[in-house]
């Protein structure tokens, strides 16, 4: 349920760097597992340091966290503020090193270092950007869990050809259609784990009546961010059509303003298929995979939850939900799920399953303060 979308920041100098691929990069596949973000997280080098890494189109310049660049010796020499999800945030900028991963090696140039340690749990030392990622064609296949970096121009499997420009600001941008309403440019980000994210306009011409909207929680490198969130049906990306797809509101002033950009194509519409992003030819290339026709997996519950070893802490509570008709709030814990302690059902795989749940179940709830509860789940979106 949380976008990780970052900056984008520009600076007017920057150092050169150097990339290359090695000749047999097309062999070098680098597997990689989904997120509690939704987000392409992997292992990198960082100056012959082991990093975890997430794969981040939408972010213009590739950046580090303070603990994972005081751990290798990176420092800063220079400060700016960069535009972010939820808000702006400090970027120091420190001499590139040599990077690489799968058959890539980047040498010189700059890195980012974020002082936003903390604000969500990516997991990850490292986002890796568009300025990396567009030295090549990117070949991820979602269903097998794996990606490679392949020289622009390749091929590698056939599919449905969508347009693919790299903007002024570097990121990666493309066109598709909600509705029958044509939307473009959109970013192209595998770094949000959201479907799609559109502006007012865009919004307006799709029509969402008020009972089909409710609000989510999204989470970036500025903080927490509340969007209206709706499920809309035949999105379109070239010939290829997926049956529905979640979509969000962002208001004027946003990421989607700074990057003038009308919309932006996040990991939960990409999974659906094995993606080719090759700006330099000037081409997205996909491949319907396995989840072209899932259903959006919705909540039925209305709350949006964090969950550790031994509690779930309510973080967002949905617009028009059981979970708000309930009077329930933001900041909440529960410790017991149908009489079933979290902290043994976490062993087992993630205990915030059930907030989306069949409609008409009813769940009783611990609360760690030791009160009891009972929440009917229902479709409310």
């Amino acid at each position: 349920m949380f976008a990780t979308l970052l900056l984008p920041a520009l600076i007017a100098v920057q150092p050169q760097a150097g990339t290359t691929l090695a000749p047999d990069a097309e062999a070098r596949w680098v597997p990689f597992e989904m997120s509690d973000g939704n987000q392409i997280r992997f292992t990198i080098q960082v100056n012959g340091k082991p990093a975890r890494a997430i794969l981040d189109s939408g972010v213009t310049d590739s950046f580090v966290t303070t603990q994972f660049a005081d751990r290798i010796g990176l420092k800063a020499r220079s400060h700016e503020q960069a535009t972010a999800i939820g808000g702006s945030v400090e970027i120091g900028w420190a001499r590139g090193g040599t990077i690489t991963f799968g058959g890539l090696t980047r040498t010189g140039g700059r890195i980012g270092i974020s002082g936003a340690d903390g604000l969500f749990p990516f997991g990850a030392d490292m986002f890796v950007g568009a300025d990396i990622l567009s030295c090549c064609a990117l070949d991820i296949d979602y269903d097998a869990r794996r990606f490679r970096l392949l020289p622009s121009g390749r091929m590698p499997f056939t599919g449905t050809t969508v347009p693919l420009s790299r903007a002024s600001t570097g990121l990666f941008r493309s066109e598709l259609t909600v509705a029958g309403q044509r939307i473009r440019p959109v970013v192209v980000d595998t770094g949000d784990g959201s479907g799609l994210t559109i502006g007012d306009a865009s919004w307006a011409a799709i029509g969402f009546k008020r009972a089909q909207v409710t609000s989510t929680l999204g989470w970036g490198m500025g903080g927490a961010t509340v969007a209206e969130t709706a499920v809309a049906s035949a999105v379109q990306l070239g010939t290829l059509t997926v049956p529905e797809t979640e979509i969000r509101l962002e208001r004027p002033g946003g990421f989607l303003t700074v990057s003038s950009s009308a919309g932006r194509i996040g990991s939960g519409l990409l999974l659906r298929f094995r993606v080719l992003l090759d700006p330099g030819a000037g081409r997205m290339v996909l491949q319907p995979g396995k989840l072209i026709d899932a259903p959006v997996v919705r909540s039925t519950s209305g709350l949006l939850m964090h969950q550790d070893a031994t509690q779930l802490r309510v973080i967002h509570v949905m617009r028009n939900s059981p979970a708000a008709q309930a009077g329930w709030r933001d900041g909440e814990t529960i410790c017991e799920v149908d009489g079933v302690a979290v902290a043994d059902m976490t062993r087992l795989g993630p205990a915030i399953n059930w907030g989306a749940g069949a409609p008409g179940t009813t769940v009783r709830l611990g609360l760690c303060d030791g009160s009891r509860r009972t929440l009917t789940l229902r479709r409310f979106y």
